[in-house]
């Protein structure tokens, strides 16, 4: 029993005064009744943040089935207004836990099995499914050119590389905001992963590598989340009067300029303008992300298995034709599209799914690294006990 936890009755006895060891640190007096309760076992997950991947995640698989029906206008309407944020929220958020990353051995093992593996094993599934599934057999499986949504995980994995560069430079966001330009009027980088979006959504990951816990705080503010709603009205407004005048191309962020048909200055204006409402919007939506563990909370953890599984819905749909069916031309067609697609991408954040598929989305491949020794020796230092004798007891500190 250590002391902390020795009993000292229901009256309420005055603590003994701490004695202060040999080396001159005096210890701590904790309240026995403090000291009982069990210490957290490992670093707990921070509520906002997995209520915020979970409902990113949600408009993502959401957006991808609007993309289906765009014959709608209140239907496009909807979608260019989440593809506006939907995909920088998931940015910021990923920019702002790679704050850590540098070019240890552990940073580069996590990120190959959490990022080039799942890479590697979802570009080869979906290049079969595209092969078999759309009776398409000279479809070719190739890593340069990623399928549908599998941008990310390309542009996650330069991102997280560059990451000792953001950190060391003086003024990372407005580099970043060059670069983004740059892209936007070279055609020449041509469609080999995606570096298109890589460039004009860095930004983002960069402002998440800024970000502290206070920013995101700020953002739930009452002031803040009263604007927002205004803020939505307008982005809704916009967003219609924009169908007949802006080309969807440019919230993808996916090709320069010239290849959507403009002169190559308004690339720059128009990488600018949207990335800046991109931005305002996500303050909107990062304003309402409940702060409190809800139902759906634990399903944050496991949104890589939505995002990267849900697509094959989305293509298996558009190989047999369902997309085209008649019902989803209605009001009433769209909403259950709507509630389809969300309950889908929940279901494949579920526990059950992320135990099935663990060993391709986050295997530990433990057999493909050398062992570090100097992590090693930290690692076994880190978990250790070191007895300390106090008042005749071994108390572990």
């Amino acid at each position: 029993m250590t002391n902390s936890q020795r009993p000292y009755g229901n009256h309420r006895t005055p603590l003994p005064p701490a004695r202060t060891p040999a080396n001159g640190v005096p210890s701590p007096r904790t309240h026995p009744q403090e000291s009982d309760r069990p210490a957290p076992s490992g670093k707990q997950r921070d509520a906002f943040f997995d209520n915020a991947k979970y409902l990113a995640i949600v408009l993502v698989a959401v957006g991808h089935a609007w993309g289906q029906i765009l014959d709608d206008g209140a239907v496009e309407t909807a979608y260019r207004v989440v593809y506006m944020f939907h995909m920088p929220a998931f940015i910021v958020i990923s920019g702002y836990f790679s704050r850590s990353f540098d070019l240890r051995p552990k940073h580069i093992k996590r990120l190959v099995t959490g990022v080039v593996v799942p890479y590697v094993v979802f570009e080869t599934a979906y290049s079969l499914f595209q092969r078999y599934g759309n009776d398409d057999p000279d479809h070719g499986i190739t890593l340069l050119d990623p399928t549908y949504h599998l941008w990310f995980l390309c542009a996650l994995f330069v991102w997280r590389v560059t990451t000792p560069l953001w950190k060391t430079i003086r003024h990372p966001l407005p580099v970043s905001f060059a670069l983004a330009a740059l892209g936007s009027v070279s055609p020449q980088i041509g469609d080999d992963l995606e570096l298109q979006r890589v460039l004009q959504f860095l930004p983002f990951f960069v402002l998440g590598l800024l970000l502290r816990p206070e920013h995101f705080q700020r953002v739930q503010r009452r002031s803040v989340r009263l604007m927002s709603l205004p803020v939505l009205a307008a982005a809704t407004v916009v967003a219609w009067w924009s169908m007949p005048h802006m080309r969807l191309g440019w919230l993808y962020h996916s090709s320069a300029a010239q290849e959507l048909g403009s002169p190559w200055w308004t690339g720059p204006v128009m990488v600018f303008g949207t990335l800046g409402c991109s931005l305002v919007l996500t303050v909107c939506f990062f304003a309402w992300v409940p702060r409190r563990r809800m139902w759906f909370t634990a399903l944050g953890a496991g949104t890589i298995y939505g995002y990267l599984l849900h697509a094959f819905l989305v293509k298996a749909g558009n190989y047999s034709g369902w997309f085209d069916h008649p019902v989803l031309e209605e009001p009433a067609g769209a909403i259950g599209l709507t509630v389809f697609a969300a309950a889908v991408v929940t279901v494949l954040c579920t526990r059950p799914v992320q135990r099935a598929l663990r060993c391709v989305v986050e295997p530990r491949m433990a057999w493909a690294f050398r062992q570090d020794p100097g992590e090693a020796a930290r690692d076994r230092e880190r978990l250790g006990t070191t007895e300390v004798r106090t008042r005749g007891e071994k108390v572990p500190v």
